[in-house]
Parts: structure tokens; sequence; C-alpha cells
């Protein structure tokens, strides 16, 4: 399958998706073609590097001692301007320069920081993305954010440059560890509730496939989640207002991932999040009990979290929330669902009722109804 994403603005672009089997082999071809007499380094995640190398120079891809392959520790902790900073040393020693270009190889982290460092790298050099998990092919692949992380709180340093092209092979995920997928299983939810709601009912219905990452299944949730992001970018590409709706669990997410040193994973943020949204749309009768129950229910399915840690009191969360990039001034955007499918952004956001829901979902069990 191939989306393309028409980007507007002053300097109208476009961002290629291709999804599907068979086309790593085509990524040199590709990367050569679209560049010309640019020179490609390439950003793997080293674990990845260690699973697929072999084979990838097996595709043609270039290989560490070709002097064009950086090997990265790819974590949440490594998200930090000093490891931009060593990334780019290491570029600058091997010689890229204005006409190179970066290839990002592994999941979210990987992904937006070399993004970040082709953005900023001699003032901006192309990039194209190759997400290796599924949580980074189904949402932060696409789009252009970027960044990396300060004490203060998530992806508040960071750009909107869009990557050429994004190759999504479904092959990838057959050696993601069960707790990444299900982190990505958290954001293929999400897109579900934002909307498609023939999304929301193929994940209620073939959740075997899924699970036991049949190709064709994969292909279909990845496709379907691009095509509802694909078409939020083209509408809003630096979420003036449309694409915050991306946002959907992640105001509460994360609060909590920065509260817990980021060991609580994106994916069980981003669950918590989503329950804590849909409980609160219901507290303010917005949103369907059985709406709230049916979140709850595939969202234990997938053994992700529906309930927040004890040790994160709703007041350390408000606080937290406080740094959210999300704010404009004294106004925090919280995402909110009305139906399956649907979602509205709601900029007067009751902090008393907000504060009711966290309290009532301390603890390990599922939320009452």
């Amino acid at each position: 399958m191939k989306l393309e994403i028409s980007l507007k603005g002053e300097a109208p672009r476009k961002s290629e998706v291709l999804i599907g089997e068979g086309l790593a082999g085509d990524v040199p071809r590709v990367i050569r073609t679209s560049l010309g007499r640019r020179t490609p380094y390439w950003i793997w995640d080293r674990n990845v590097w260690a699973l697929w190398g072999e084979q990838a120079e097996k595709w043609g891809w270039p290989a560490p001692s070709s002097g064009r392959v950086v090997l990265f520790e790819a974590s949440e902790s490594n998200k930090r301007l000093y490891r931009l900073e060593e990334l780019a040393r290491q570029l600058a020693i091997a010689g890229a320069d204005r006409q190179s270009a970066l290839v990002a190889v592994g999941g979210g982290v990987t992904g937006d920081v070399v993004g970040f460092l082709a953005s900023i790298y001699m003032r901006g050099i192309p990039h194209f993305q190759v997400p290796t998990t599924l949580l980074a092919q189904v949402d932060s692949s696409i789009g252009g954010k970027t960044g990396v992380d300060l004490p203060e709180g998530k992806n508040l340093l960071g750009t909107f440059h869009q990557p050429r092209c994004i190759w999504m092979s479904p092959a990838f995920l057959e050696t993601l560890p069960d707790v990444e997928f299900r982190q990505g299983m958290a954001e293929v939810i999400k897109t579900a509730m934002i909307g498609n709601e023939v999304l929301w009912k193929y994940i209620e219905s073939h959740a075997a496939e899924i699970r036991s990452r049949k190709s064709e299944a994969l292909q279909w949730i990845i496709s379907a989640c691009c095509t509802v992001k694909a078409k939020i970018v083209e509408a809003d590409e630096k979420e003036g207002g449309l694409r915050r709706v991306l946002n959907l669990g992640h105001t509460v997410g994360h609060a909590l991932e920065r509260l817990s040193d980021y060991e609580i994973r994106h994916g069980d943020a981003v669950a918590m999040g989503l329950v804590a949204a849909s409980r609160l749309a219901v507290k303010l009768n917005m949103f369907k009990q059985a709406d709230l129950d049916r979140v709850v229910d595939v969202l234990m399915a997938w053994e992700l979290p529906v309930r927040i840690p004890g040790a994160f009191s709703p007041e350390d969360i408000l606080e937290a929330l406080r740094t959210d990039k999300k704010r404009a001034g004294d106004t925090l955007h919280f995402i909110l669902p009305v139906r399956i499918g649907e979602v509205v952004d709601s900029s007067d956001l009751d902090f008393g009722k907000l504060k009711e829901v966290l309290a009532s979902l301390r603890g390990e069990s599922k939320p009452d109804s």
C-alpha cells in the first residue's frame, strides 16, 4: 500500500508512506533515486541492528564498516540533547555535510531523535524513516514531529521535519517482544477511538490474527492507522487545531511517564490516559458508560493497564500537567471521546472533576462501572 501525505504551507512538500512485505530490498534504490548525489547516513537502534543487521546487508543496506552507519542506544533516557550532540559529532567526523541525508532505523525514540537531528544538522538535511516497532509504524514515524526530552517534560525541544519516505514492513514485528507489541496496540486503540470505528471493530473481531502477528492483519491495522493520521496531518501539519486530537490519552499519559522517570512505557501510559479521558467524558455526560466499558475491556484484553499506580497522586499528576507542551498559556487542551470513532478538543477543562477521576483510578483492579 502507498499513501502520499501532501503538505501545504510556504513550501509545499510530499511525504510517502509505503506499507507491505518485501519492501526492504528496494530501500537503497529508492533512497538513491530520491537523493541523487546526496550521501545517506544510516542511524540504527543498536538492538535492531543486532537482530536485523545481517539480513540488512543481504538487502544491500550498508554495514557499520562502510563508515556510513551509526549505532544508537535507543531509550527514552537517551532522548536528550547531549545524545543528540554525540550523534551530530559522529556524523561530522564521518564526513556528513549539507549534501547528506539521514535514515532512521528503529522505533519511536530513534525516529524522534534522528528526525530532530536531520532538521538542525547543517541547518536541515533530508531524512527517511524505517520504523521497526508497531508503535512507530502506526503513529510516531508519521507526521514529521521530532524531539528530545527535558527533565521538565517530554518532547519539549523539537521541530516539525517531514521524512521524504517512510517504509513499513510487518516483517520487523516478528522479532518485537510482546511487551513492545502491546505498546503499539495502545496507539492502534487510540487511533480507532479518534476517527475509525471500522478499525475499532476490526480490533475486537480480529484479535487472534493480530495477536499471532499475521501479516495480512498487521498490514490492515497499520494501513488504517496511517490513513487516519495522514488525513489529520495534511489538514493541520503543525498542530494548530485538528491535529491535537491525536493527543487523546497523552495528556495524563505524558504526566505519568515523566513522574515515573520514564519507567512507565509510553503505550502503558497512553492506555491509562485513555481510561482517564474516557471516564472524565462519562462524568461530563459526553460519553456513554457502555463505551467506557468497551474501552476498558479492549485495553485489558491486550494486557494494558487501566488503573493508575497508587504511587502517583492526583495532585502530582495535575502538577505535571503544568509543563505539558499541549498547554497554551492558562489553557490546557484535553481531548475527550464522545463516541468510539469521534473525539472533541476541550479547552475549558474542569480540573476538579479530573482530580476526582484520577483519584478513582488509583489501584490495581478493573475500574468500577
